[in-house]
């Protein structure tokens, strides 16, 4: 049996794309002796390990000095690719926490969401291949100065969602002179940068009903047939709007939680509690009833005596 039906989020595939795209772009320029500029070029970047392109080189060795210039493989270049993952438990939220699409509509009184995302450590490696050194460091020197040791960037993983803070961190950097051999063996030199990108995975998308009206009863028996003490219905209203029903009003709505008490004796005794969203100040307006709020109950309703 599987733990879910089909859903991809394409979580993956974004955080590739993301780590590509930080070291997308990046240039060298080369000057003569004389200090004027001769040639600039962009560094190619794929997602690759290393060895794949190296192994190219080798087995074609005019690649490397540029007697081929319609093969697209050349030095200097720079491959990445991931190379572990790790759940992180630091980073755990509770599963039953619910992220709200917000901006998609309320569709049939029901609300989308997923529920809390699963924090995961992503380890990438960053390799930079090149004959020079110097344009080693050329290219070196372009990343280093903005990972202290990590650099935060802002990601939209999920439609509907608020973008999520993905830091990514520079753990280490190793250099590698790859020259074996005789003296007619090409150079290649090899810096390998390792991150940790603290990214989350998502489940499925989910529907829930929207809870637009609540009636309960109280009674002082645990007896099924006791009767009724005092019966609660709690909706939503408009105060600006009276006209609409509590089914009418969706959740993004300027609504207030309108609350009646009935008493045993059928009047009805309706106040208003002040809730608007997650306000917790509440204030309550009744007829010569006193309310208290820690317990719910109204003291008129329930023939107690007044303090």
């Amino acid at each position: 049996m599987a733990i879910a039906n089909y859903f991809y989020n394409a979580t993956t595939k974004k955080y590739v794309a993301l780590f590509g795209t930080i070291f997308n772009q990046i240039k060298i320029e080369r000057k003569d002796n004389a200090g004027n500029l001769v040639q600039t070029m962009i560094v190619p970047l794929s997602y690759a390990p290393f060895q794949k392109v190296l192994s190219k080189l080798v087995q074609e060795p005019d690649l490397i000095n540029g007697t081929r210039a319609a093969d697209a493989i050349s030095l200097p270049r720079m491959s990445f690719e991931i190379t572990n993952m790790q759940y992180d438990s630091q980073r755990k939220l509770a599963s039953s926490l619910k992220m709200r699409k917000e901006s998609k509509a309320e569709t049939n009184s029901a609300r989308n969401f997923v529920y809390a995302a699963t924090p995961y450590n992503l380890d990438f490696s960053l390799y930079i291949m090149t004959k020079y050194s110097e344009d080693a460091t050329k290219i070196l020197e372009q990343i280093l100065p903005f990972f202290t040791p990590d650099w935060t960037v802002s990601a939209f993983l999920i439609p509907d969602l608020d973008s999520f803070d993905l830091p990514i961190i520079l753990n280490s950097v190793t250099t590698e002179d790859l020259y074996e051999g005789d003296y007619i063996e090409r150079q290649t030199i090899l810096y390998t940068l390792n991150f940790t990108l603290k990214g989350y995975f998502f489940g499925p998308e989910k529907t829930k009903k929207v809870i637009k009206f609540v009636d309960a009863g109280f009674a002082a028996s645990t007896l099924a047939n006791a009767p009724l003490e005092e019966d609660v219905n709690v909706y939503p209203v408009i105060l600006a709007n009276n006209s609409i029903g509590w089914s009418d009003i969706e959740f993004d709505d300027n609504w207030v939680a309108n609350t009646d008490y009935v008493n045993p004796n059928g009047a009805n005794q309706p106040f208003v509690l002040d809730i608007v969203y997650s306000n917790t100040d509440l204030s309550s307006t009744s007829n010569n009833v006193i309310i208290d709020l820690e317990s719910g109950y109204a003291i008129d309703d329930l023939n107690l005596p007044q303090t």
